[in-house]
């Protein structure tokens, strides 16, 4: 007599077939743009740490702006500090003193003039992994840049194919300013929303750009220029009447929310409804003056007069350069007669940034969010071969990651 033994179902496949195909092609598709953006970031940010190492004794002496014991202190200085407290704490109304501040800016500050989105995901990452606050904002941070250069890819693609998406990627990891891009600082989150609402406006995904726009709103108050760049977006549709009513209004009704939200709370808690620009001009010295330390900046250098915020002139000739470099892109990118949401959003950040008084320096950093500057860059670079395009800015790499260390030590300089 036999025994029919029961059949033991085979198991069933971690995910469906048609998944795993579609995280294959995009692994493929995607893979490369993440392993080249991560590779000159690499080269920059060892070039940056080697800086930062070769200057112990500057660190022991200046622990608030250098860094402190270790060379990788000094990434979460400056605005890092602030973000900290602010994910371990909440925020305070008062004015608090900035350990070791002296000399460049004023002794007291307040941490309302942060906004909240990236503090609060370094909470929430704390709390997930077990991070501590400066672990969880490096991660966030290193996890934000690399979704800003596929999403930089990503438009860049659209305009001029896959190499010039490529190379607009390695750009990005190449910018004078990128130095804060793996730092705990704010940026990399507010390009990844920027440039992924400006692919999503460019795909006539509506509701995902209004909840993108939204987010950036909750992270940089230069999303004022993001906002505007929907909403013209949105008012080109519903003239054109693509993609219905509805879509764009809730676009265009849902952009402003988290910026306004929080200028909102912070006036509330102050008693005053424009509290949050009394902070940034009587805390931070930052305040619009419609250009008038730009146009002193970009007057003076040419003739060796430093007579602004930073106290040596290294970090502003860079700042200078970087100005000149966006006056001569900006005419390039319109040639190209790109989506409005690109041009108005560049346009409304280089204003926005130009047309404030702030430390000059940090021009650099401030205007990481006009990538679509690189666009007509990239598109002069997809004729180089490969090999080329890797070893020039390979060398760049290794310049922006030099001029980060040089521009903190000057900075740190009481």
């Amino acid at each position: 007599m036999t025994t029919t033994l029961p059949r033991i179902p085979a198991p069933a496949p971690a995910c469906p077939p048609g998944t795993r195909q579609r995280l294959s092609a995009a692994a493929r598709r995607h893979g490369p743009v993440l392993a080249f953006y991560g590779a000159l970031k690499l080269i920059g940010f060892c070039s940056f740490m080697y800086l930062l190492d070769s200057a112990g004794d500057f660190r022991t002496k200046h622990p608030r702006f250098g860094g402190g014991a270790h060379a990788w202190d000094v990434l979460a200085t400056w605005d890092g500090w602030w973000y900290q407290q602010i994910a371990l704490h909440g925020y305070d109304p008062k004015l608090v003193h900035v350990p070791g501040a002296t000399g460049l800016i004023t002794l007291e500050g307040n941490s309302a003039a942060f906004f909240p989105l990236y503090p609060a995901l370094m909470r929430l990452t704390s709390a997930v992994t077990g991070l501590g606050s400066y672990g969880a904002g490096i991660l966030v941070s290193v996890l934000a840049s690399f979704a800003a250069a596929l999403g930089i890819y990503a438009v860049t693609e659209r305009l001029g194919g896959r190499r010039a998406g490529l190379a607009a990627a390695g750009l990005w990891a190449v910018w004078p300013g990128s130095g804060v891009e793996w730092a705990v600082y704010s940026d990399s989150l507010y390009v990844a929303l920027a440039a992924w609402t400006c692919h999503a406006v460019m795909t006539r995904r509506w509701l995902t750009a209004g909840v993108l726009t939204f987010a950036a709103g909750l992270n940089r108050p230069t999303a004022a220029a993001l906002i505007a760049a929907l909403g013209v977006a949105a008012l080109y549709a519903l003239r054109d009447r693509r993609d219905g009513v509805l879509r764009p209004l809730l676009a265009l009704a849902l952009a402003p929310l988290g910026l306004l939200g929080y200028l909102g709370w912070v006036g509330h808690r102050m008693g005053d409804y424009g509290g949050y620009f009394k902070l940034q001009s009587g805390a931070w010295a930052h305040s619009f003056d419609y250009g008038k330390q730009t146009f002193d900046v970009l007057t003076s250098v040419p003739v060796g007069h430093f007579t602004y915020l930073s106290p040596w002139p290294f970090a502003d000739v860079i700042g200078v350069g970087v100005v000149l470099l966006a006056f001569a892109l900006l005419p390039l990118l319109l040639r190209l007669r790109p989506p409005a949401v690109l041009v108005v959003h560049t346009v409304l950040t280089l204003v926005l940034v130009l047309g404030s008084q702030q430390i000059f320096a940090n021009v650099s950093r401030y205007l990481l969010p006009c990538f679509p500057l690189f666009v007509p860059l990239a598109m002069a670079m997809r004729r180089l071969s490969l090999r080329v395009q890797c070893t020039v800015l390979g060398i760049a790499a290794l310049a922006s990651g030099s001029y980060a260390g040089y521009a903190l030590f000057e900075l740190g300089v009481p």
